[in-house]
C-alpha cells in the first residue's frame, strides 16, 4: 500500500510546479519516491511469477523520472504530478508492449498497459497478427473478466484504413489504431489500502493474453 503523504506530496506538487517549492520540499519528494518505489518493486515480486521474461528486472529499469523534458512542451511547468512505473522486458524504454502502473491523485491514478505509439515496424507487425489471427484476437478482447475490467482498447485511429487493408476487412477497427492499450481507474482511497499491490497484479494478470498476443507478433518475421 501507498502512504498518505506520497498522495499529499503529489497534489501539492500540483499547485506548486516551480523549482523553488520543490527544493524547499525535497525531503519530501524523496519520502514519496521511496514509497512509490516500494511498491513497484511489491508489484515486480509478483510480475515475476506471472511474466518469468521479467525476472532480473530492477525498480531503476522501470520508473520514470519526475523531471519532465521541456524543450519542445508548451507546458513549461518542471515537474510531472504524477508517479509512473512500466514493466515489460527491457525496462520503460522497451519497444515492446507491456503493464504500466500511474499514480496520479484527484482520481487519475490506473494499472494498464499495452503498447503506446509503436514505431511502423512494430505497427505493422501488430497490425499483420490481429489480421491473420482475428478470432483469437476477438476471443481475448471479449473475455467477460478483460470487458469488466477495461471495457474496450483505447487507442487512436486513422480515419481510413491502413495501406495493405481493405475497408471491409473484419478487423478494420483495430486494424486502424494506433495505439494498443487498456486501463483500469484506481481511486485515491483504493491506492491507500493494504490490498492495492494484490489488486494490481490481478488486472495485469487479466490482460496478460492481450499482451502476450501483441508482444508474439514483434516476435514475427
Amino acid at each position: 500500500m501507498l502512504q498518505p503523504p506520497t498522495l499529499k506530496f503529489l497534489k501539492s506538487l500540483n499547485k506548486n510546479n516551480n523549482k523553488v517549492w520543490f527544493d524547499e520540499h525535497k525531503s519530501d519528494y524523496q519520502h514519496a519516491k521511496a514509497d512509490y518505489e516500494s511498491v513497484v518493486q511489491q508489484i515486480l515480486d509478483g510480475l515475476y511469477k506471472l511474466e518469468p521474461a521479467l525476472v532480473g528486472l530492477q525498480v531503476k529499469d522501470c520508473t520514470f523520472r519526475i523531471y519532465k523534458d521541456v524543450r519542445f512542451s508548451k507546458d513549461k511547468t518542471p515537474y510531472k504530478t504524477n508517479m509512473g512505473a512500466s514493466f515489460a522486458p527491457g525496462g520503460r524504454k522497451t519497444p515492446r508492449p507491456g503493464y504500466y502502473f500511474h499514480l496520479e491523485p484527484g482520481g487519475n491514478s490506473f494499472a494498464g498497459g499495452g503498447l503506446w505509439m509503436p514505431e511502423a515496424a512494430v505497427l505493422k507487425k501488430v497490425r499483420q497478427e490481429i489480421d491473420y489471427n482475428f478470432e483469437e484476437f476477438q476471443q481475448i478482447i471479449s473475455n467477460k473478466e478483460f470487458i469488466r475490467y477495461f471495457g474496450k482498447i483505447e487507442g487512436e485511429s486513422l480515419k481510413t484504413a491502413p495501406q495493405g487493408y481493405f475497408p471491409d476487412n473484419p478487423a478494420i477497427a483495430y486494424l486502424k489504431l494506433k495505439s494498443f492499450t487498456v486501463w483500469h481507474h484506481i481511486s485515491d482511497e483504493a491506492a491507500l489500502q493494504p490490498a492495492l499491490v494484490r489488486e494490481i497484479l490481478k488486472i495485469f494478470s487479466v490482460m496478460q493474453p492481450f499482451v502476450k498476443f501483441m508482444d508474439r507478433a514483434l516476435d514475427q518475421e
